[in-house]
């Protein structure tokens, strides 16, 4: 399995299942790195990651429909498939509507995505430790909810600036649209916080 830097991550597809659910923990890494700088060009990509996580996921949910025996609870399986999803819809469309829009990145933006980044990081780490070493699995899964925990003081300190801003129609119209944004970066790091209570889950019943 390769290694994810937020960035790029390359990742086997050679391995058994639940080699569907490390790819899909790669294919997120790397999506929620694009939103580092979103320009035209990472839109696309982090479009095409969006997509690839899908066709990743469809195909994981075949196997758990088609597999007797699963490494872990099939339920538990689909949820943490769920939760890394919904961390990707986030993100391609919190950069979609930074495109559309046409709002440029801010402090506030540039650090919870950063701080998302290596949430994300943590959680691919603890899907590919899951099945060998649980208990590092679990030290993963307590550093993600961490970072979680720092997106939502950012966010709030976010939303408590935007509305000191001038409120004529301009100012309005900014505050809006970053509040969308501000939001859609929040609920990526809820399903992020999810996606970790899931392992953690996984790690108590495989102890």
């Amino acid at each position: 399995m390769g290694e994810c830097d937020g960035i790029i991550c390359s990742c086997s597809q050679e391995e058994p299942f639940p080699g569907p659910a490390h790819q899909a923990g790669g294919t997120h890494c790397a999506g929620i790195g694009r939103l580092r700088e979103p320009d035209a060009k990472l839109v696309d990509e982090l479009n095409r990651a969006e997509k690839e996580g899908d066709e990743v996921r469809r195909i994981l949910v075949d196997e758990l429909n088609n597999t007797f025996v699963t490494p872990f609870d099939r339920e538990d399986i689909y949820a943490l498939s769920l939760n890394i999803d919904d961390i990707l819809d986030y993100a391609n469309t919190t950069m979609d509507e930074l495109k559309l829009f046409e709002v440029e990145g801010n402090t506030y933006i540039e650090r919870i995505v950063s701080l998302l980044a290596d949430a994300a990081l943590e959680i691919y780490r603890a899907v590919q430790q899951l099945q060998d070493h649980p208990n590092v699995a679990s030290d993963h899964a307590v550093r993600a909810k961490a970072l979680e925990n720092r997106v939502e003081h950012v966010y709030r300190e976010a939303l408590a600036d935007l509305f000191k801003t001038p409120k004529d129609i301009d100012g309005m119209m900014q505050i809006l649209k970053l509040r969308e944004i501000y939001r859609h970066l929040s609920n990526a790091a809820d399903q992020g916080d999810e996606a970790a209570d899931v392992i953690g889950d996984i790690v108590v019943k495989w102890l």
